[in-house]
């Protein structure tokens, strides 16, 4: 959410209009815009005031120099056309390829460095060691985005990033597109999910997540019952289970998110002690999914349920 000052409410009434008559942008023979006159009609959109997890957030011009120290945030930014305004990405931000990876940590953050590549908005899912505060202090915006616990939180993040980056008719039709696609999937795949249980697994060493979580709040959406809820009393979010509490709730689909990190596969599931004898091991309801993709709330989440409610299909209560 944001708020504008009257005259900025103006200005941008003015680009429209001098859009439609093909000053700048659509020309008579109905013609979309130019990138000069799109980026003039954002920019004069400013100041905003976006309200994000550390409060009010006041960007007074649209930002050309954003560093994202979020995985998450970076492929939003890039989804809604704001790839260009970032300059500097995280070490953990892996995707897009084209996004300008350096070796800046968001769970470590070196104000100094961060500072360095003289950002005019800084997006962090974290605020360790007073990122914001220290940030702050040097003049630079911060837009703090924690991990979201369920898709209406990932929603609200990226309209979050397109009023502040001056675009959010790209941020809207992304979440518009992802709602659609997201509810398709969990229609067509309710009926396959109705009895049906979960394990999530995080790591190889049995972390897994709860539906107190972004990850368990795709499942419970999927009508799955998920096996870690039982087990995380002691860790509401991402408790530690044993094996032989997972062999013991043989559920009737295990989603494997330790694929990239620890190479984890069905075959090595299959080899664990007890574990061959699962419902979803002898079924082969055993799926693999990409760690990252799993593990944030951006664009890619859609990917992460269509993998989910494809491996639905075909398997059967126990």
């Amino acid at each position: 959410m944001h708020t504008r000052t009257l005259a900025a409410a103006l200005a941008v009434l003015l680009a429209v209009a001098l859009a439609a008559c093909g000053a700048d942008g659509e020309s008579e023979a109905g013609q979309a815009p130019t990138t000069a006159a799109a980026e003039t009609q954002a920019a004069a959109a400013f100041p905003v005031t976006v309200e994000a997890d550390n409060g009010p957030v006041v960007l007074e011009e649209r930002p050309t120099r954003i560093v994202s120290l979020s995985p998450t945030a970076t492929e939003s930014l890039f989804a809604i056309g704001a790839g260009e305004q970032v300059t500097a990405v995280d070490d953990e931000s892996t995707y897009p390829e084209e996004a300008p990876r350096t070796d800046l940590s968001g769970f470590q953050p070196n104000i100094e460095a961060i500072a360095g590549y003289e950002p005019d908005l800084v997006v962090a899912g974290f605020d360790p060691g007073g990122l914001v505060e220290g940030l702050e202090k040097v003049g630079v915006p911060v837009l703090l985005q924690p991990a979201a616990t369920n898709l209406e939180d990932a929603y609200e993040q990226i309209e979050e990033l397109g009023d502040a980056t001056g675009n959010p008719g790209e941020a809207d039709e992304l979440v518009t597109t992802m709602r659609k696609s997201i509810d398709e999937l969990v229609g067509s795949a309710s009926a396959d999910a109705e009895g049906l249980s979960v394990y999530h697994e995080v790591s190889p060493d049995f972390f897994s997540a709860t539906s107190q979580t972004f990850i368990g709040s795709v499942y419970e959406l999927l009508g799955l019952e998920n096996i870690a809820d039982e087990a995380g009393a002691a860790a509401p979010d991402y408790p530690q289970l044993s094996a032989e509490y997972i062999v013991s709730a043989d559920p009737d689909l295990i989603v494997l998110a330790d694929t990239k990190c620890c190479g984890q596969t069905a075959q090595k599931v299959a080899q664990r002690p007890g574990w061959g004898h699962m419902a979803a091991v002898r079924e082969d309801h055993v799926l693999l999914v990409n760690d990252d993709i799993a593990s944030r709330w951006g664009p890619r989440t859609v990917e992460f349920v269509e993998t989910v409610a494809q491996g639905l299909q075909g398997a059967e209560e126990q």
